[in-house]
């Protein structure tokens, strides 16, 4: 087998994985003040998804992180969680971005855990994950 660029041969998300192990080691020797990752979580979910929130915030401790993440179990270890919309109105294009208070962080994961119907019990779930940052 021929080695090939790892661009090549690595899907997104494992690009963006790698991504972040390597700012991780980075961040303890380099003075970047902050550190964006864009969907470091695709292609995962579970488990993987809640390691990968647990590096993120611990790369926080030392950096500024900004995430843009679909996945609950990422989003909830944020210390801070700013909500993305965009809209059209005629043709024309519109970003808002919301900074999410503690109502509205339980409400929004609970989104990201239940999609279009949102129950009293995702609502609990969503409150437990944000209750559990650690």
């Amino acid at each position: 087998m021929v080695p090939q660029p790892l661009a090549k041969v690595a899907s997104g998300g494992e690009l963006s994985r790698l991504s972040l192990a390597a700012q991780t080691v980075m961040s303890q020797v380099a003075q970047v003040p902050t550190l964006i990752f864009d969907e470091v979580d695709a292609g995962i979910g579970g488990r993987v998804a809640e390691i990968v929130g647990r590096m993120l915030r611990q790369l926080g401790t030392k950096r500024q992180v900004m995430c843009i993440t679909h996945l609950p179990q990422v989003a909830a270890t944020a210390d801070q969680q700013w909500q993305v919309t965009r809209s059209t109105t005629n043709g024309k294009v519109s970003n808002r971005v919301t900074v999410l208070g503690k109502d509205q962080r339980v409400e929004e994961i609970a989104r990201m855990l239940g999609g279009v119907k949102i129950t009293e019990t995702t609502r609990k779930h969503a409150a437990e994950m944000l209750g559990n940052k650690n």
